[in-house]
């Protein structure tokens, strides 16, 4: 693995149903004493009490006829890119029986074909404008926005098709016995389908590929071509898209200074440099999730949210997550909580004594953070000054399109392909997130570079997208039961340090932050905190997606959000009343979120050592460290 340290990264495997291995001694010791330090668990430590179906011995270990099973699944799961026939069979099952039951329905549907057929004949006539469109495109749908569209016969082309897009959706919704589940996988799959065959994705059928070879007498194509095989090559040798090697950590993108303060197997604690005269008195710990590389908060100095905070006085610490192998197979929810989010703490609790700490989780940081501040609410531990959550789900009902590859089958096919490789691949998750917006992350890109010849070289948020990481097997399968398949955190069934936590324990004010198009994170289903907790919560809605809306800096375009602050035990607002009554401010919502931690901080005190050498956490390297630069 590239960039691994030679020393500062002592290994050991978790265990699993025979094995007693503990995890090796890191190389930073924690401090020996005091309230706030954890000794390092044996990985899986706590997990036995979880709920969880039996994860297995590892492939290779004696395993009879299970095994074998297993390991015939996750060959099928490596040919079907990991999603399910079974849940894709049952579901279309389902909506075909039920809709065969129903003869009306089903005349009605082919009424509405005919007549959209029989309107395309009208429209094709001379002098029919858009304004003879019997099907109008998604306000949000560009395919078909250039002028060439709206000339013969591409008009005729592109209105066909917008037919049967809609009467495919009509004919897969609203179907009575159908589950909901069912339904929406139906209907994604049939998107997916058309998606395929939408006319903008062929150069005899899209007159902007036709305008451009005729323009150019074939060299785009030419040129596509040759793109195409640059790609194949890439993709084949598992090197990133052409032009993310301009962004390199510690080069061109998380280069605000700092310190690694503490390293263990699993994350490194990164302290950065002060830039003012004074600090505020609590420092900022920022955790994202480990399914991402954490520089997406410290990416070029004009959007850097680290570099942000640090010009305005906040002391900031960061986690930097290792990239899991296969020997990390068997480690846990509970290894990450204690490894990870304990750890962190109990390293700042010695460099910067007696302060409190502003909590700041990421997506699925946020929601290990929610529950590492719920355990320590209830377990006495006041640690935490505030707790600020980005984009993070606490109750996994309503998880949006994502929701479309989580049911007991999927879950238990993509599980038999972690259990074989030890972990799930980055590339594997690209597959599903790029099929939530397939015109945006697919085709438009496809037609773009591999019909019209031209390159769109990444920005530095691209770039970063691509750099991805694995997630352990025994971590992400408890996830996906634990959250996602059972909602275990939201209805007080999640165990931590072997006990059940509750979100409503925590006391601490809550900042929380969702975007409007989100895919990931709906923000409806981010608002629901609100339904359980009782302490102050700040809830802001900003434009943009999953990323691009929290990578939001002072100046950006087209920003907006909104922001309400809830007392504690204020009744309940509904999310649509709250968005309808809330104003829109103009801007990126990151100087009220810094003004929010201001407000909740002491006074300002000089800037406090880089580390603590002599409580056992010296600096043992400049910032980015060496974790971000795995692969």
């Amino acid at each position: 693995m590239a960039g691994r340290p030679a020393a500062g990264r002592e290994r050991g495997r978790g265990p699993g149903p025979s094995s007693k291995t503990v995890v090796a001694p890191v190389a930073l010791a924690r401090p020996a004493a005091g309230p706030a330090a954890v000794e390092p668990p044996a990985a899986g430590a706590g997990r036995a009490q979880q709920s969880y179906p039996d994860l297995g011995v590892p492939p290779g270990v004696e395993m009879g006829m299970a095994g074998a099973d297993r390991a015939l699944q996750a060959w099928h799961a490596r040919l079907t890119g990991g999603l399910s026939p079974v849940s894709l069979s049952l579901a279309w099952f389902d909506w075909a029986a039920h809709l065969a039951g129903m003869p009306w329905r089903q005349m009605e549907l082919l009424a509405r074909a005919w007549r959209s057929a029989m309107a395309l004949p009208g429209y094709a006539l001379p002098g029919a404008g858009p304004g003879a469109a019997a099907c109008s495109p998604h306000p949000e749908d560009p395919r078909f926005t250039a002028p060439g569209w709206s000339r013969w016969p591409f008009n005729v082309i592109s209105q066909a098709f917008l037919s049967a897009e809609q009467w495919w959706q009509e004919a897969t919704t609203g179907v009575p016995g159908v589950s909901r589940h069912h339904e929406r996988v139906v209907s994604f799959v049939a998107r997916q389908l058309l998606a395929v065959v939408s006319p903008t994705n062929f150069p005899w059928s899209n007159p902007e590929v036709l305008e451009a070879t005729a323009a150019q007498r074939g060299a785009n194509l030419v040129r596509g071509a040759r793109l195409f095989a640059e790609d194949w090559q890439r993709l084949l040798s598992g090197a990133g898209p052409a032009g993310a090697e301009a962004f390199t950590p510690g080069r061109t993108v998380a280069i605000t200074p700092g310190k690694v303060v503490y390293r263990n197997h699993l994350i490194e604690l990164i302290q950065y440099q002060p830039t003012t005269q004074t600090v505020h008195a609590e420092p900022v710990l920022i955790v994202s999730a480990w399914i991402m590389k954490y520089y997406i908060l410290d990416l070029s100095p004009h959007n850097s949210l680290v570099k942000y905070l640090v010009d305005h006085g906040h002391t900031v610490f960061i986690v930097s997550w290792c990239n899991p192998t296969a020997e990390e197979r068997d480690l846990g929810m509970e290894d990450y909580r204690r490894l990870g989010f304990l750890a962190a703490l109990d390293a700042i609790s010695a460099i910067i004594p007696g302060r409190r700490v502003h909590a700041v989780g990421y997506c699925l940081g946020g929601t290990m953070f929610a529950i590492t501040a719920a355990a320590m609410a209830r377990d006495g531990d006041e640690r935490l000054r505030s707790l600020t959550l980005f984009t993070t789900e606490t109750d996994f009902t309503e998880p949006g399109e994502l929701g479309l590859f989580l049911d007991e089958s999927q879950v238990a096919y993509l599980q038999n392909l972690m259990w074989d490789q030890g972990y799930l691949d980055s590339r594997q998750m690209a597959v599903a997130f790029q099929m939530l917006r397939p015109y945006e992350l697919i085709w438009s890109r496809a037609v773009r570079e591999y019909l019209l010849g031209e390159r769109q070289l990444p920005n530095d948020l691209m770039a970063w997208n691509a750099d991805g990481t694995r997630l352990p097997y025994r971590m992400h399968s408890e996830h996906l039961h634990g959250l996602f398949l059972h909602n275990d955190l939201f209805e007080g069934r999640y165990l931590a340090d072997g006990r059940p936590v509750t979100l409503s324990d925590i006391r601490a004010p809550i900042f929380m932050v969702a975007t409007v198009g989100d895919h990931v994170a709906p923000w409806r289903s981010v608002y629901k905190l609100n339904l359980i907790v009782d302490t102050e919560l700040t809830f802001l809605l900003t434009s943009g997606g999953h990323n691009a809306g929290i990578v939001s800096e002072p100046g950006h375009p087209h920003r907006s959000y909104q922001v309400t602050t809830r007392p504690a035990d204020a009744p309940y607002t509904p999310p649509d009343v709250w968005a309808a009554a809330t104003p829109v401010q103009e801007g990126s919502w990151w100087p009220a979120w810094e003004g929010w931690l201001a407000d909740r901080s002491g006074g300002r005190v000089e800037p406090p050592p880089m580390g603590a050498p002599d409580r056992g956490y010296p600096a043992v390297a400049d910032a980015p460290g060496s974790y971000v630069h795995e692969h």
